[in-house]
Order: C-alpha cells, then sequence, then structure tokens
C-alpha cells in the first residue's frame, strides 16, 4: 500500500457506502513546544477521527533512550484498540503541523505489524482548503483488535547507527545547522553521528505542506546517495522528524531503518563520537 492518500482519496472513501466499518481515522495533532493537540481537536477534527496523543501513547516518557523512545508494546496496543484501530481496516492519520505526529503514527503502526496505514498528504490543512468539512463530535473509544507485532519495518539502535553511517547510508533529518553544530537549542550538544549524511525534513515537501511526488522524492535521495542497493537508515533529535523521513522515503520506494534513539540517546551517553560540519564532499 502506498504511505500517502490525498485529500480527494480520503473524502472519496469516507462517503462510500459501509467507510464507518472500513477507515479508522486518527488525528496525531503534535508539535514541539506547541499547543496540546486534544484541545485542537475537540475544537473540529475530520469526521469520525479520534484524537491520538504522541507524548503519551506513541512514546515512552524520556530517559537515556531519547525524547520519544518507543512505547511500552502493550500499552501502545491498548491505545491503539481504544483508538478503534483494527487489523483488518484500513489506517488513515493526520496532523496539522508538518505531517511529524501522523508520520511517527504511521511507523509506528508499520513497525509493530500494521500492513495498511496511511498519512493524509498535507494534513488537515489541505482537507480545509479543499473545503471538507469538520466535526466537533468524538467518536466513543474502544472497538479495535490490533496487536502489536514488532519487526515490520527495520529499527536501528545507536551502534547499529553508527555501523550503518560506515557502511551504508545515514540520513540526519533535522535542520542543517543543527548537524553543522553551529546551534542546538534542545540537546546537549550539537553536531552529528560521525559519516551521517545531513537530509532535512523541510525538503522533502511542498510550500503548502504535501510531500513532494515520488519521483521527485527519489531524485532528492538519489542525489545525498541513495542508490541501488544502498542500505539507508534515518535519524534526527528524538525520532519524531526522523519517521517523516522514512515516510518520504517509502513513498520514494526506498526502504530505510530508523534510529528511533536518535540524538537524543546518543548525546546522552557522552563517550560517543560527534562530527560537526557539513556532509563531506
Amino acid at each position: 500500500m502506498e504511505p500517502l492518500i490525498s485529500v480527494t482519496e480520503l473524502a472519496d472513501a469516507l462517503d462510500a457506502p459501509g467507510a464507518q466499518d472500513a477507515i479508522t481515522l486518527l488525528d496525531v495533532r503534535w508539535q514541539h513546544g506547541g499547543a496540546p493537540g486534544r484541545p485542537l481537536y475537540a475544537q473540529g477534527h475530520i469526521p469520525g477521527a479520534r484524537y491520538v496523543d504522541l507524548d503519551a501513547e506513541l512514546a515512552a516518557p524520556p530517559g537515556p533512550a531519547g525524547r520519544h523512545p518507543l512505547p511500552d508494546l502493550a500499552d501502545f496496543g491498548a491505545a491503539m484498540r481504544r483508538a478503534g484501530v483494527s487489523g483488518d481496516r484500513d489506517v488513515v492519520v493526520y496532523d496539522d503541523w508538518q505531517t511529524w505526529g501522523a508520520a511517527r503514527a504511521w511507523w509506528l503502526l508499520s513497525w509493530a505489524g500494521h500492513s495498511r496505514v496511511r498519512v493524509l498528504d498535507g494534513g488537515l490543512g489541505a482537507w480545509n482548503a479543499a473545503g471538507r468539512p469538520l466535526s466537533t463530535e468524538e467518536p466513543a473509544a474502544g472497538g479495535g483488535d490490533f496487536v502489536p507485532r514488532p519487526g515490520a519495518l527495520p529499527l536501528l539502535d545507536a551502534d547499529g547507527a553508527a555501523a550503518l553511517a560506515r557502511r551504508g547510508l545515514l540520513f540526519d533529518a533535522r535542520a542543517g545547522e543543527r548537524y553543522r553544530g553551529e546551534v542546538e537549542p534542545i540537546d546537549r550538544v550539537g553536531g552529528h553521528i560521525p559519516g551521517a549524511v545531513s537530509a532535512p525534513t523541510m525538503d522533502n515537501y511542498r510550500p503548502d505542506g504535501r510531500f513532494l511526488d515520488p519521483a521527485a522524492l527519489a531524485d532528492r535521495f538519489a542525489a545525498l546517495g541513495a542508490k541501488d542497493g544502498t542500505e539507508v537508515g534515518v535519524y534526527c533529535g528524538s525520532g519524531v522528524s526522523a519517521a517523516h523521513e522514512a515516510l518520504a522515503l517509502a513513498a520514494a520506494g526506498i526502504p530505510a531503518a530508523l534510529y528511533v534513539g536518535s540524538w537524543s540517546e546518543w548525546t546522552a551517553d557522552p563517550t560517543r563520537p560527534i562530527a560537526t560540519g557539513p556532509t563531506p564532499g
């Protein structure tokens, strides 16, 4: 299944007979340092969507494993069942900020074995721009049967990320100035994993928030070294925007492993090496 769905495709699917039994909608509004997502959801969401809290349900508490570690599988499964996720139902996820929250949900569900998850291209902004309706009615919780079975997507730990940077291609999805070590507004120190290549998520999408088309994404990643047969991985600050990069890579037809702990875990250990400056070459 393609990882992205357009507003037109989603609207047509929701208007089709039996849509309530065929599609689970998840609102994953979240942004770093921004307003909580649930009040925004309550003010208006795509009809039928249930709210999912990224910090509470798509991540474990921050600590040595990073700012957004993998959630406890039992807790994650219970949260997804409360949100109506079932193994035999399509899932569409969206947010209202750069697709980061939605991409995190897409990656986690896909990694945990759900094979029918897509992200609304352009998010709530594209839905609103198309004049589609919103609702303040919250569906009842529950009804899902999803049980996580992790391993459907490749996962990296710190040692695996370091090794991949040496033998393959490890993308750093953060802003270029953080990669280069010029600024670091969040984590202990700036810079990047030695051997990683700068590939900011901001270059994956158009000004209106929709992703570049698959061919353009493929060209972008090829120019950064993702040739046929190259093993690819990606990380960011805390594993959230890296999921966005993994989504863009999937849309381009390029499989990629995700280092969930990312820079926040890497720098929690002062013995790990840190590189600064631009991508070599």
